[in-house]
């Protein structure tokens, strides 16, 4: 059986000439015309072979493409019989196409340039674009050692399409589009030379975009108007002068840790600084587009300088906990500490934006197993929204910044992204920062996953992916903020691939050259990023010797004075505990015994609510009997089983205004169907649940149970 959808009185020359294509005939045995509540209708066919079984297959174009966009061509035979389908009804084709035909008819009898240039070529150089779209990621000039060796896709040789060296300087018809980028309306007639320089700027420059396999087309052409609408004055003096600063407080700080600790693993940022102006500069536009309070979950490579430099710990403070200073003490003098190294602490705090405002962060802490912290992360940020009643969930974000290794192999990464978009899960977005050291402690790529990318999970999730040259500090800070415009547009994932390397190995008494020599032989002599950006500014004019030297002066000079401070200084609290657990209790402290108990009135009123279902639900003859002896269970007080007494405490915390979640697999009737707590209509399929309606008005998200 095949299926083929038509609208006009060109159908049977077109299955005819169709089913024919690639030497071997086809026949139509039967054939009617059936209703379709889409766009056309269908006709049902039949096909049989004219020709023996072994006969070769053809690839045939189905005429239900007769109503598919532009972006769906691939070949000349497709395109030849839109355009005979377009010439006897132009309403036979999908919109994007009859908008082609007639500005390529047009433009082609009004522009002398073009006037020999056919619909084939046209087609060709579109495909090109298209290509360059898809595959352009795969010349960008990602690696900073120039080490790695990058298969570049034959899809970009303009060649492939029939262009030769003549054809640079001729002028095509790119057409008029309801699209962004090389498909808008803005320049349709341009030289092939202009074409391929700009897709080379827009594609294979310092990042590599990864996004077409995002099947949503308002999406793809969002990411297209930004990627390839070319922003001159993007940077100009005064905001490379605050990218420069931020380079340059990132690169100090580590030198300066490095000096005053010089036998200390710190696990530092050397190699990957530009981390600290990219993330600054995406909280300050995540701030600008609505954001007041994000979330951090990260491993240990770098988290000094994130705590210092971007979540704004007080660096006389961090410098203690360092050199194991004095710890604070709690209510009764009992405190304990965190019972794990200091690179794993966390801390949170209030930090003004560059536009003015005031973003509250917060860094979780965590243990040394990496992505463990993920899932702390995500709920952390949802019970945000919870409570600050964030229903848009464009106020609370979550940021999660992960290793290469770890992000390719460590399952709680994908069980995490594919739960991202469940509406029990879902907090609007995270964004990801992949700090990509191109090696897992000694594991290099090659031996660590079998994908090109450590990424490349995330394509499961149609996230777009922005791989980045951590050497270039502008393209990390572009790269990063259009992750936050991206998570604030379309409350979904997004990544960001940071390339970069470890000037120190896995931490800064590690001998990396043991296992990767020949990286570790370019590293000794590659300048830092501060060094090469440095030099930018010195060439362009926009900084001199003086403005660099002044700002060095100033941070090295906050860093000792800072650093004297700490010898000093006794923790007023323990900061990684937010507000709401100040009153936290260490291990030796022993709780006060609360009475739980609930008066026989209350248990009887909640118990009412939730053994009731709506007179116009049909549930399961089985179910029904068990919300039946329930209801008699809570009137009389007696045989109250395991069920029913779970169903009672849940409804009574709701009362008492708690928020109650259950997630995980089966809750929602009980892995040993005791629960129950959704019901089924065994009619309509409907779902309905009595814990949603305990208190009158009852906020939808404050009794949650979700399956997964």
């Amino acid at each position: 059986m095949a299926w083929f959808r038509v609208g006009t009185s060109i159908a049977k020359h077109a299955i005819k000439r169709t089913l024919s294509q690639g030497g071997s005939s086809y026949l139509v045995s039967r054939a009617r015309v059936l209703p379709s509540s889409s766009n056309g209708r269908k006709l049902h066919t039949t096909v049989f072979k004219s020709r023996a079984q072994s006969a070769p297959v053809p690839r045939a174009v189905p005429l239900s493409r007769l109503s598919d966009s532009f972006l769906d061509g691939t070949s000349s035979v497709y395109l030849e019989e839109l355009q005979r389908a377009w010439e006897a009804d132009p309403s036979s084709v999908d919109e994007s196409w009859d908008n082609f035909f007639r500005n390529f008819v047009g433009q082609s009898s009004t522009s002398p340039g073009i006037s020999g240039q056919t619909i084939q070529e046209s087609m060709r150089l579109l495909l090109l674009v298209r290509a360059y779209q898809v595959n352009g990621h795969t010349k960008a000039k990602l690696d900073p050692l120039s080490l790695e060796e990058r298969v570049v896709s034959e899809d970009l040789d303009p060649g492939l399409y029939g262009f030769s060296e003549a054809d640079l300087d001729r002028e095509f018809f790119l057409g008029v589009w309801r699209m962004a980028g090389f498909l808008s309306e803005n320049r349709p007639v341009q030289t092939l030379r202009s074409i391929l320089t700009r897709l080379e700027q827009a594609y294979c420059g310092s990042i590599g975009y990864e996004y077409m396999h995002i099947a949503d087309r308002n999406k793809c052409n969002w990411l297209r108007d930004k990627i390839e609408t070319p922003t001159p004055n993007h940077f100009n003096r005064e905001r490379r002068e605050v990218i420069f600063d931020r380079l340059t407080w990132s690169t100090l700080f580590e030198n300066f840790l490095a000096t005053k600790w010089t036998s200390a693993k710190r696990f530092g940022l050397e190699g990957g600084e530009t981390l600290i102006p990219g993330m600054k500069e995406m909280f300050d536009r995540a701030s600008d587009l609505g954001v007041e309070s994000i979330v951090i979950g990260m491993a240990h490579r770098g988290r000094l300088n994130v705590l210092g430099n971007v979540v704004r710990k007080p660096l006389k403070q961090i410098f203690c906990e360092f050199s194991g200073g004095v710890q604070p003490e709690d209510e009764a003098g009992l405190y304990t500490g965190t019972g794990d190294v200091k690179y794993h602490l966390g801390t949170s705090y209030d930090r003004p934006t560059r536009g003015g405002g005031r973003l509250h962060l917060s860094l979780v802490a965590n243990p040394s197993h990496l992505e463990a912290v993920n899932p702390v992360v995500v709920g952390k940020t949802r019970a945000k929204q919870y409570y600050s009643n964030d229903v848009g969930r464009l106020k609370n974000m979550g940021i999660l910044i992960h290793g290469d290794g770890s992000f390719a192999g460590q399952g709680v990464v994908y069980e995490t992204l594919h739960l991202s978009a469940l509406p029990n899960y879902t907090t609007g977005g995270t964004i990801h920062i992949v700090f990509n050291n191109q090696v897992a402690f000694t594991t290099d790529p090659t031996s660590g996953r079998s994908s090109q990318y450590c990424t490349d999970v995330a394509k499961a999730l149609e996230a777009p992916i922005f791989h980045v040259n951590g050497d270039d500090v502008e393209a990390v800070v572009h790269a990063c903020e259009l992750a936050a415009e991206w998570r604030q547009t379309f409350h979904s994932d997004v990544i960001v691939d940071l390339v970069c390397y470890r000037r120190f190995g896995h931490n800064e008494i590690d001998e990396p050259s043991f296992t990767q020599p020949k990286m570790y032989k370019v590293i000794r002599s590659h300048p830092s990023a501060l060094e090469i950006y440095q030099k930018k500014l010195l060439e362009t004019g926009e900084l001199t010797k003086e403005d660099i030297d002044k700002i060095h002066k100033k941070v090295t000079s906050i860093l000792n004075e800072e650093f004297m401070a700490s010898k000093e200084y006794v923790p007023k609290r323990r900061d990684w505990l937010s507000a709401y657990w100040s009153g936290f209790k260490s291990p030796e402290q022993v709780s006060r015994i609360r009475n739980t108990g609930v008066k026989p009135e209350i248990l009887k009123s909640v118990g009412k609510a939730i053994t009731s279902l709506p007179e116009s639900f049909t549930p399961h003859r089985a179910v029904k009997r068990i919300y039946e002896q329930r209801a008699q269970m809570i009137e009389t007080g007696e045989d109250i089983d395991w069920g029913c007494a779970e169903a009672l405490a849940f409804a009574t915390l709701l009362v008492e205004g708690n928020h109650v979640r259950l997630s995980g697999q089966d809750v929602e009737r009980g892995t040993f169907s005791h629960r129950h707590s959704v019901v089924h209509d065994q009619t309509t399929g409907e779902k309905y649940c009595p814990l949603d309606h305990v208190v009158m008005n009852q906020n939808e998200e404050m009794f949650t149970v979700s399956n997964r």
